[in-house]
């Protein structure tokens, strides 16, 4: 398992645009991409409201979760598509 911790540049936090971008390089692999926000969890695999009803605000510390047979390559995805869009 991969885990990478990442904190929220965007002044306007998690919001459609950079969730839309996330969710569209975690589908991208197949293994098992998980994130985690004051201890609340959420699949990229299961779609947007989900993620953005997690209410990430800028400064927000979140937490990826990646386990499978692709997770290096997914993890290194996810950490460019966190860098590029939060």
């Amino acid at each position: 398992m991969k885990r990478i911790a990442y904190t929220v540049k965007d002044r306007d936090g998690m919001h459609a645009r950079p969730a839309g971008a996330v969710i569209k390089a975690a589908g991208a692999f197949h293994s098992s991409i998980v994130l985690i926000h004051k201890d609340r969890k959420v699949s990229l695999k299961g779609g947007i409201f989900g993620l953005l009803g997690l209410g990430i605000r800028c400064n927000d510390e979140i937490v990826l979760e990646i386990e499978g047979d692709d997770e290096l390559e997914a993890a290194n995805a996810m950490t460019k598509a966190l860098n590029d869009n939060l």
